[in-house]
């Protein structure tokens, strides 16, 4: 038995600007925080000479090849792992949120996957095979900063290289800058959940179209990126949520599904009780909004009055790793 967990994430600046459409043109930035809420993947060779997968859905088949679930299969075929393995995956938080849930699975599944075949794989090279899966192989519409931050965990910094090379180093934050970063920010459900396919494939076809608008958005956003950074390392967390909002202003101008009346709604109401910046999690439509405020009971009070609901996290250090092996 093998016991695999993968942190999901927040980003924290420059989203948008690590799809490959954008940055193999123009370099990509951001920021990114694993968070202490997890996808697991438990992995075993059953009693049974079969192929059993538990996710959302349960498949039980002769061969992996077999398998309907696309990320699983092509794990499974990278792994050079035809049959009889069982395999079931749960998470902390559920799919369509906005945390990055696809990336964290993936790099779950390939973790748990080399400590069966006892190889060892670094963070780099997890990312970068599910990456291979997420975007070669199955040609989804996405960036690559989920992959990555699921596997180095932490706060982290992503440089983004037109020639394709990706840089990954920790933000340099002092301790306490860290601890007030976790203390002050809050985090709550919208309700709503969606696939964020729509939303990032229309920013991908703009992109790969040099729609100037979108263009002129996100190399303004990947600025931000910039800027948070160094807010961020000289400890001034109220600039870097001043920045977060004006993230958020020109986030929703990039989609009209980026966000809706409802949301919108909550935002200002969280702006009237204490946030000093906050945005929506991920490609947008839904999920969860993340502020930071150094008025918490306030705002959360004033939230949980309309119905949201808080989940509460701290960051994770520690990246994909195998938590049990049997």
């Amino acid at each position: 038995m093998i016991i695999a967990r993968s942190p999901l994430r927040i980003s924290l600046g420059g989203g948008g600007t690590d799809l490959p459409s954008y940055y193999l043109e123009h370099g990509g930035f951001l920021i990114a925080a694993a968070i202490d809420k997890h996808v697991y993947i438990t992995l075993h060779e059953p009693f049974v000479n079969q192929v059993i997968a538990k996710y959302s859905k349960l498949e039980q088949v002769d061969r992996t090849d077999q398998l309907q679930h696309p990320i699983l299969r092509e794990a499974f075929r990278l792994a050079g792992i035809a049959e009889r393995i069982e395999v079931a995956s749960m998470s902390d938080i559920p799919a369509g949120t906005g945390l990055g849930s696809s990336g964290s699975f993936t790099t779950a599944l390939l973790k748990a996957l080399h400590a069966h075949n006892r190889h060892f794989i670094s963070p780099r090279e997890l990312a970068e095979q599910a990456c291979h899966i997420e975007l070669d192989l199955l040609k989804e519409p996405i960036g690559r900063q989920d992959q990555y931050i699921a596997a180095f965990g932490g706060i982290t910094c992503f440089e983004f290289h037109q020639s394709g090379e990706i840089e990954a180093r920790p933000a340099r934050l002092t301790a306490e800058t860290a601890a007030n970063l976790e203390d002050n920010l809050v985090m709550f459900f919208t309700g709503f959940t969606r696939s964020a396919s729509a939303i990032l494939k229309d920013q991908d076809s703009r992109s790969k179209q040099k729609d100037p608008s979108m263009i002129d958005n996100l190399h303004f956003v990947k600025q931000l990126g910039y800027q948070s950074r160094d807010l961020f390392e000289k400890g001034d967390l109220h600039g870097f949520a001043e920045l977060m909002h004006v993230h958020w202003e020109h986030k929703k101008k990039r989609s009209s599904g980026m966000s809706n009346p409802q949301i919108d709604e909550f935002y200002e109401l969280a702006r009237k009780n204490g946030a000093v910046g906050g945005k929506l999690i991920g490609a947008g439509g839904g999920g969860f909004l993340l502020f930071y405020t150094e008025e918490k009971t306030r705002l959360r009070h004033a939230l949980m009055a309309a119905g949201l609901q808080e989940v509460r996290f701290r960051f994770d250090f520690e990246g994909t790793k195998v938590v049990a092996q049997s």
